[in-house]
């Protein structure tokens, strides 16, 4: 058994948010390490991720998932090495997935722990576009959306680490045309020069609606919503008979602290006979093996790009959350632990 540190370091929400988060909502807090009990792990986080869902569990409301509890450390996806372990099937020096995050070590149970090669892709793309993003991406494009080749698809949000690999992903299926928005001018740019999309626009330039008929003349097939607000109103307007709309997020309300407009437009919905459908990566694990292959697959061979934005430093983790919030992550924002 190696030596185990005497403490770790874990990041405790010690007040409900009303409206944007602040940093004085958080605490990083020391805490006692213990050899792990029978069926548990003890894991030194390497990258843990954050997320635009955890706005939503900060706010004390019945949900698809718990709130976080005050005075307790936060979660989410981190991937770290085997310090102790006290599990059969798990070594020291093995490399896991799992979901205690936000934390320098974690104690974890086996049962919650996955495996992963570092071989086989850097630790950290298994937060990103090998894990729940990617398959949130996945799942929300080919199952919930009902994309067929031919579509025009459109992407809110797409710069971000689910939008950026939903674009990838149609385009790679046959998509006949890929729009995507995005915050910045070099963001657009990163969308259609790196990334590939036939159009992308800076939703700051001007109303969404008008940029997106600019951009789909010809109307589109599906919408990817990581957005909400007028990107959906937009979507509606532009969206062809039959169109189908995924509803991943909407980053553009999780903040506002009264209730926000619905589209205006959305009388449209019965004329064109759309679907909108709201998408939890939860139900979809049943395609995570389909997934990994057809994904390491674009990887391995180049053809599908991501792009990871690292925040050094356990004490940068409420930053690099509300950097998340502000936009000024490029593809997936990871904290990287060091000490």
């Amino acid at each position: 058994m190696s030596v185990l540190p005497v403490s770790s370091r874990e990041w405790h929400l010690v007040a409900r948010p009303h409206g944007w988060p602040v940093p004085a909502d958080f605490a990083l807090r020391e805490t006692p390490v213990a050899e792990p009990a029978e069926g548990r792990i003890l894991v030194r986080n390497l990258h843990f991720s954050v997320d635009p869902y955890m706005r939503g569990r900060m706010n004390d409301v019945k949900s698809y998932i718990p709130p976080f509890e005050l005075d307790r450390p936060m979660d989410g996806g981190a991937v770290g090495e085997v310090v102790a372990s006290n599990a059969e099937g798990f070594a020291v020096g093995d490399h896991v997935l799992h979901g205690l995050g936000w934390r320098e070590y974690a104690d974890v149970p086996a049962k919650g722990a996955t495996k992963v090669d570092p071989a086989l892709a850097p630790l950290s793309s298994y937060l990103g576009v090998l894990g729940m993003t990617g398959l949130t991406a996945y799942a929300g494009l080919f199952e919930v959306a009902s994309f067929k080749e031919g579509d025009a698809v459109f992407v809110s949000g797409a710069a971000g680490a689910v939008g950026s690999q939903v674009g990838q992903m149609a385009r790679l299926k046959g998509a006949s045309r890929v729009i995507g928005s995005a915050g910045s001018d070099e963001k657009v740019k990163f969308l259609v020069e790196e990334l590939g999309f036939d159009a992308a626009f800076n939703y700051k330039n001007g109303p969404v609606k008008d940029q997106l008929r600019e951009a789909a003349p010809d109307g589109i097939d599906v919408y990817f919503d990581n957005v909400g607000g007028d990107h959906l109103e937009a979507a509606i307007s532009s969206l062809n008979v039959h169109g189908r709309a995924t509803i991943c997020g909407m980053i553009a309300q999780y903040n506002d602290t009264e209730p926000v407009p619905g589209p205006r437009n959305m009388a449209m919905i019965i004329g064109k006979r759309l679907r909108l459908q709201g998408v939890l990566v939860g139900d979809h694990y049943g395609l995570q093996n389909q997934f990994v292959q057809e994904v390491g697959g674009w990887l391995g061979s180049g053809e599908l790009k991501h792009r990871e934005t690292f925040v050094e430093g356990i004490e940068n983790g409420v930053d690099a959350f509300l950097g998340l919030l502000r936009g000024d992550n490029t593809g997936k924002m990871i904290v990287s632990v060091t000490r």
